[in-house]
C-alpha cells in the first residue's frame, strides 16, 4: 500500500474530486473532519486551546468556534503556529489510525485529503504521489465570492493568505485541472485513478508477501504430513 497527498487551494474545487474518489471505492482520509473531531469538548486539544485562547472562542455548547477561531488566527501569524501546534501532533496520531486500518483491510493505495499539504511541506516525504486540484486565478477568484458572499478585495485577501495554485503545481505529481465543467474534472479523476490502480510501485513488497505466504503454507503442509504419518 501507498500513500496519495491531495490538496489543492480555497475555491479550487477539492471537494468535487473527493466526491469521486469516494464514488469509486478509494479511501480517502480527510484531515479537516480529523481536525474538528480532535478538538470536541473534554478532548486534550480543546483544553489547551481553551487555555492558550480563552472562552471566548467557544459557543453555547461548548464546542469551538470556527469562525471567530479562525479570525484570530488569520491575523496573528504567531497564533496561527500555536494553534498548529496543538493540534497538528493530534491530527497526525489520528491520520496514522485510519492508515492502519486501511492496509489491514487490503486497500492498494490511500488519498490522504491535505488542504496544506504544499505549505506544511514535512508530510509530503512519505507521500508517493501528491495530487493538486487546479483551476487559473480567474475562476478561483469568482468561484470564492460566488460561495462566500465576499467582495473583490476580501475573496483576493483570503485567496493570497494562502500559498499561490502555481507554486503548488510545480510540486505535484499529479495536477486535475478543474478550471472547466465538471466531467472535465471527472474525466481527470478517472485516469488518476486507473493510474494508480496499475501502479507497480511497492510490487516487490506485495511479492514478498505472497512468498511469505507461500512459504508458510508450505511450512504447515509439511508439518501436518509429518504428525499424519
Amino acid at each position: 500500500m501507498f500513500l496519495v497527498g491531495l490538496s489543492g487551494g480555497i475555491a479550487s474545487g477539492k471537494s468535487t474530486v473527493v466526491a469521486v474518489l469516494r464514488e469509486l471505492g478509494c479511501a480517502v482520509i480527510d484531515a479537516d473532519v480529523i481536525a474538528r473531531q480532535v478538538v470536541q469538548p473534554h478532548s486534550k486539544a480543546h483544553q489547551q486551546i481553551l487555555q492558550h485562547f480563552g472562552p471566548e472562542i467557544l459557543l453555547e455548547n461548548g464546542e469551538i468556534n470556527r469562525e471567530a477561531l479562525g479570525s484570530i488566527i488569520f491575523s496573528q501569524p504567531e497564533k496561527r503556529r500555536l494553534l498548529n501546534s496543538i493540534t497538528h501532533p493530534e491530527i497526525l496520531k489520528e491520520m496514522l489510525k485510519q492508515v492502519l486500518k486501511y492496509f489491514v483491510l487490503g486497500y492498494r493505495y490511500v488519498i490522504l485529503d491535505i488542504p496544506l499539504l504544499f505549505e506544511t511541506r514535512g508530510l509530503t516525504r512519505f507521500m508517493k504521489y501528491t495530487v493538486l486540484v487546479y483551476c487559473d486565478p480567474p475562476t478561483q477568484l469568482a468561484r470564492l465570492m460566488k460561495r462566500s458572499g465576499l467582495g473583490v478585495a476580501e475573496a483576493e485577501a483570503r485567496i493570497s493568505s494562502q500559498l499561490p495554485l502555481e507554486e503548488k503545481r510545480r510540486w505535484a505529481t499529479h495536477v486535475i485541472d478543474n478550471s472547466g465543467d465538471w466531467e472535465s474534472t471527472r474525466r481527470q479523476v478517472l485516469q488518476l485513478h486507473t493510474r494508480l490502480e496499475d501502479s507497480l510501485d511497492f510490487l516487490w513488497a506485495r511479492l514478498a508477501l505472497g512468498t511469505a505466504a507461500a512459504g508458510l503454507g508450505g511450512l504447515v503442509f509439511l508439518l501436518i504430513r509429518h504428525f499424519i504419518s
